[in-house]
């Protein structure tokens, strides 16, 4: 299950595979998602039910979850899959941003909370998290947002001050300094995605000292875990063999 460079590249590493049949899954939400290098399933399962089904029938010997670290409930399917059917189950979780000298981080859990952090007085706020919770910033709406998605936000915000960006990372480093600065922007607000194709916004607002709004991840709560594709590799490489000796 996939939908991010990771699961890409992951696919990539184990497309030549003689002894594999790959099948990658996307959710079907981006417009136009980039090439994948081994087959693609687009659309959802029905949930945890259907998922089950779908393993089932198709002889799969490993689900691995490289979907977005912040895709909560595909992930939590995921799991209730794994534990109802027996199949081991892989996560690849590229790891988060840690704040190094410079940054200025308020750390929330949830982008509710990320809306009360950016205060009561107004302000510019570049918004940083994709299209499917920006809506959730209506609920302040005496700031100005300037919204940079993949995709259009649909429907836009009701928030009386909203600019909108579409752009797909990477993003260099200069790019984002001169982005935020044209913007006058005050304060960034982002999910702590990690990897390298959006930390340019990090790095941009520590280089003119801006505040970050910093939305965290949940805890992981997966057995099998990976932070990077060769990790995946291996773990998977090793849960294949154990699946098929089982019959599973």
């Amino acid at each position: 299950m996939g939908g991010t460079a990771e699961a890409r590249d992951l696919a990539g590493a184990l497309a030549g595979r003689t002894d594999l049949a790959v099948t990658l899954s996307l959710a079907g939400r981006t417009l136009d998602p980039a090439p994948q290098p081994v087959p693609v399933r687009t659309g959802g399962f029905g949930g945890v039910e259907g998922l089950s089904a779908y393993l089932c029938e198709n002889s799969i010997d490993l689900l691995i979850d490289a979907t977005h670290p912040f895709a909560r409930q595909i992930s939590a399917n995921a799991r209730a899959a794994s534990a109802a059917t027996g199949l081991p189950l892989l996560r690849l979780e590229r790891r988060g941003w840690d704040a190094v000298e410079g940054d200025r981080w308020t750390c929330v859990a949830t982008v509710t909370e990320a809306v009360s952090a950016l205060g009561e007085t107004p302000r510019r706020v570049f918004l940083a998290i994709g299209r499917q919770e920006a809506k959730v910033f209506d609920a302040a709406p005496q700031h100005h947002y300037l919204v940079r998605s993949v995709d259009p936000v649909d429907p836009p915000l009701a928030a009386p001050d909203v600019a909108y960006l579409l752009a797909r990372g990477p993003f260099a480093v200069e790019a984002e300094v001169e982005l935020l600065r044209d913007h006058r922007i005050d304060v960034v607000v982002s999910k702590n995605s990690g990897g390298d194709a959006t930390y340019g916004k990090i790095v941009a607002a520590r280089i003119l000292g801006l505040p970050v709004v910093l939305v965290e991840r949940a805890e992981a709560r997966d057995s099998h875990h990976a932070g990077t594709v060769e990790d995946a590799v291996r773990l998977a490489d090793h849960l294949v063999g154990s699946s098929r000796k089982r019959g599973v």
